[in-house]
């Protein structure tokens, strides 16, 4: 299963650097380059659509950013952090169960999270203004906390979004942050948002799930939003330092890491010391 996994994950590579090489190609002209057949394409091409790679078009296929394709500028670093960034959140969507209450924070990665909700009666709490643009399930209810935005991320935050929080009981708590550390915790470069980091993290039931890829981790920013006892899990991709997972594990945090090349996952459970 492994191998196959990779398999794919090394054809769909290559169809992203055909698509950096050239504006856009058709459908025919990558089963020829790739020797595979139309409907293994099709397939391919769907999985980068919904990863937010690329666009399809009647017959064909380019990239997202056809300008930094044509100039070079969109780089493998920026893909593999898509991929990192789309994978964590699909994974914390397959978390959230039929009927549940959750706190969104104002994360563009979690805000990632609302593409993979499918299907569910899910009631989500946020305080991202950006989710009014997404394309969001029918079933998932949307909640705004209100509040003073904070127009450089168009975050909601201040006393009126954090009150309204204080009414509210998640069963499940989902933050992005700009650095977590076992020394110091979560932390985040927007002091204003602060409080409201804070105040889902103390109005959650059940499990807190800090969403943020690899070059996060054992970094802090300025401010800090909570303490590593408040915090459940840790969901990052394969990139992580295996010495980073140990140190969580010590102070009882699960940590997830997300293979975003071969669509898999590994769970290392915390330990009590």
């Amino acid at each position: 299963m492994g191998k196959t996994n990779s398999i794919v994950s090394k054809r769909r590579e290559k169809i992203l650097e055909y698509l950096r090489v050239h504006e856009e190609l058709s459908n025919n002209d990558l089963s020829e380059k790739l020797k595979i057949s139309p409907l293994t394409l099709r397939r391919d091409l769907q999985a980068l659509d919904d990863e937010g790679l690329i666009t399809r078009f009647y017959g064909g296929a380019k990239l997202i950013d056809a300008k930094d394709t044509l100039n070079h500028k969109r780089t493998h670093n920026d893909i593999n952090l898509q991929l990192k960034l789309n994978s964590i959140a699909k994974y914390a969507a397959d978390l959230v169960q039929d009927g549940d209450t959750i706190f969104m924070n104002s994360s563009s990665t979690v805000l990632l999270m609302l593409k993979y909700l499918k299907n569910k009666r899910v009631n989500v709490v946020t305080n991202n203004g950006k989710a009014l643009n997404e394309n969001i399930d029918s079933n998932v209810e949307l909640v705004l906390t209100g509040g003073q935005v904070y127009e450089r991320k168009q975050s909601l935050v201040g006393d009126f979004a954090t009150y309204i929080l204080s009414k509210i009981t998640a069963d499940k708590c989902f933050l992005g942050v700009s650095g977590i550390s076992y020394e110091s915790g979560i932390s985040t470069s927007v002091l204003q948002e602060t409080l409201v980091n804070h105040e889902m993290i103390k109005r959650c039931g059940g499990p807190v799930y800090i969403l943020a890829d690899s070059s996060k981790v054992g970094r802090h920013h300025n401010f800090s939003s909570g303490d590593i006892n408040e915090i459940s899990d840790l969901i990052t991709d394969s990139d992580i330092d295996k010495n980073e997972i140990e140190n969580f594990q010590s102070k009882n945090v699960n940590v997830i890491t997300i293979n975003y090349r071969e669509n898999s996952y590994e769970k290392f459970s915390n330990k009590i010391t």
